[in-house]
């Protein structure tokens, strides 16, 4: 996963996280990234300050958007809002996990047979239920293609630690 601080063509900024860099780019050329504030879709990543880490693995300085208008020297996030940024992040993986586990709880995982099974439903060979499994990316652009419905399940980084 990436994180991304954006900026709207209304200078609104917002960060967004996305599996890889190009699934951002496939994304914003569909237009599926809004600005949350006005919600136009023309966005584009803002500059973005390194996460340094210091040799014991804690942070020392954490990323921070950088609007291009911004002189080089000005500081853009006021002292004292890491911490309601962390919270804030702490909150949507929060709400993240939530979202994956009711999927899990609730829905018939079919593995490799996601294509196959959201094909079966949606053409009407079989009863529709909720399902979840794997699917390459061609294989959820053909669905997508077709008319199916796909969404990926999110994957949080603590669950590949």
């Amino acid at each position: 996963m990436i994180r991304y601080a954006l900026r709207c063509e209304r200078d609104h900024t917002f960060e967004s996280w996305f599996q890889s860099s190009s699934a951002y780019d496939q994304q914003v050329k569909r237009k599926l990234v809004e600005c949350p504030t006005c919600g136009s879709t023309k966005v584009e990543k803002a500059i973005m300050a390194p996460r340094i880490v210091s040799k014991k693995g804690r942070d020392v300085a954490p990323a921070a958007a950088v609007p291009a208008s911004a002189p080089p020297t000005q500081e853009v996030i006021p002292p004292g809002s890491t911490s309601l940024m962390m919270a804030q992040e702490r909150e949507l993986r929060a709400k993240l996990k939530e979202l994956r586990d009711h999927i899990v709880k609730n829905a018939d995982d079919v593995g490799e047979r996601f294509p196959t099974e959201a094909r079966k439903m949606h053409y009407g060979e079989t009863e529709h239920r909720p399902i979840y499994g794997e699917a390459s990316l061609d294989e959820a652009r053909e669905l997508i293609d077709e008319g199916i419905e796909v969404a990926p399940i999110p994957v949080l980084p603590d669950d590949r630690n």
